[in-house]
């Protein structure tokens, strides 16, 4: 199977149908020498996100933000207040009390892209489900991996 067949296939898989047609035309596939698996996805020098041994992808906030002019892709994401904006951006945990609004695909241990006013500030590993997150007011709700603070960068769309 080709490699791009495969990383749409598993765009569409995990993010909603559709997904794979916002993967854009000029990535640059970096392949592991031990396996010949798919190691990460880059569009001109910027990571895009790489492939897990499970089958899911560590997406990066660059390409979460590129991924959002999707509407299935919102199912997906989490939105939260103003409070724990500044937090999250440095790379702290977003906990229960803080989520808006909870897309209906984000299941325990998927990667969960944040939003903040429709823009994309931090990705992490969903520790609830999207039922939970909304039924609870204590505890974390998603551990981030990836923030803005922590690159040093600023999406632009």
């Amino acid at each position: 199977m080709d490699h791009i067949v495969k990383l749409q296939h598993s765009l569409d898989a995990l993010f909603g149908n559709g997904t794979s047609k916002l993967l854009p035309k000029d990535i640059e596939i970096t392949f592991s020498r031990k396996t010949g698996r798919i190691r990460t996805v880059s569009q001109k020098g910027k990571f895009l996100c790489t492939l897990r041994i499970d089958g899911s992808l560590a997406i990066s906030i660059h390409f979460a933000q590129m991924l959002l002019k999707n509407k299935k892709f919102k199912e997906n994401c989490i939105e939260i207040n103003s409070d724990a904006a500044p937090f999250v951006e440095q790379g702290r945990s977003v906990f229960c009390k803080h989520v808006i609004s909870c897309g209906k695909n984000v299941q325990i241990s998927s990667d969960t892209p944040v939003l903040f006013n429709n823009k994309v500030i931090a990705v992490g590993r969903a520790l609830l489900s999207s039922d939970m997150i909304s039924d609870f007011d204590r505890g974390v709700a998603i551990k981030i991996r990836d923030s803005l603070k922590s690159r040093n960068e600023e999406i632009t769309s």
